[in-house]
């Protein structure tokens, strides 16, 4: 283990993350990992029984340093977003980390012929969402007075180039928008003067049931049988090296490509 390694281990022992989409894929691979390092970790999705089960799992790891809270939240709603701010800041003080992964994919909304509903949805989680969550988590990293507060979020391959698959083209240009959002914080934390970290990790294709939601199903397995593929833990992994990194360093904006 790095020096590196253990400096930010240490650090972030006993201290509060939030974890968005933490009922499956990437958000409970992410989720996993800060509660096995120490972390106080509450999870939310919408998707509500997978959550309880995995609160459950964990209070039965004797092993396991940190916490995991279950906290069911649908983040098309700010207003559930604000009740679950007020209740990590009632009964934990604030976050200290906030970790973006939720996400949502319609198959077929195409630029020509997609349903503004599903476009609507689309930016209601991966944008707004997002940017809800970041705003209530940045106002309490500053109002408990944490400076080295890290903000990650879970971006796309897809938000680097535009794929020539129709089915994903409002989708992509969603991730787009996680970069320029990304980059927008990046300059109002310098600004202000915080030593908040603003972080985007983009992967490419991700062995998760998120495959499903953009993609038919017989188009996905093709896929799989034919080409590399990301594992959750690997983003995770990769969340993880950025909150390990000392806290001058900045970890900006990773790709991660399957080979």
């Amino acid at each position: 283990m790095s020096a590196m390694e253990r400096i930010g281990m240490t650090r972030w022992t006993g201290r509060v993350a939030l974890v968005t989409g933490a009922a499956s894929g990437v958000g409970a691979s992410v989720a996993d990992k800060l509660v096995r390092h120490g972390m106080k970790v509450i999870g939310c999705d919408i998707q509500n029984v997978k959550l309880k089960a995995a609160q459950e799992k964990f209070s039965k790891e004797d092993s396991i340093k940190g916490t995991f809270e279950a906290f069911t939240c649908d983040l098309a709603k700010e207003d559930d977003i604000l009740d679950m701010f007020q209740h990590i800041k009632s009964t934990h003080g604030g976050v200290d980390v906030c970790i973006n992964c939720a996400a949502h994919a319609k198959n077929g909304p195409s630029l020509l012929e997609g349903a503004t509903a599903d476009w609507r949805s689309m930016l209601d989680v991966n944008v707004l969402g997002l940017c809800i969550c970041t705003r209530e988590a940045v106002r309490q990293m500053r109002e408990k007075g944490t400076d080295d507060g890290h903000v990650i979020h879970i971006g796309s391959l897809s938000s680097h180039r535009v794929h020539p698959d129709p089915r994903i083209h409002f989708y992509a240009a969603t991730k787009y928008m996680v970069r320029a959002v990304t980059e927008g914080l990046r300059q109002e934390l310098c600004e202000i003067k915080s030593h908040i970290r603003i972080s985007c990790v983009c992967p490419g294709m991700i062995r998760t049931p998120f495959l499903y939601s953009v993609m038919p199903r017989e188009a996905v397995d093709e896929f799989k049988a034919n080409n590399p593929i990301i594992e959750p833990e690997d983003v995770a992994d990769a969340v993880i090296y950025a909150l390990h990194a000392p806290p001058h360093v900045q970890i900006h904006d990773m790709i991660i490509h399957p080979i």
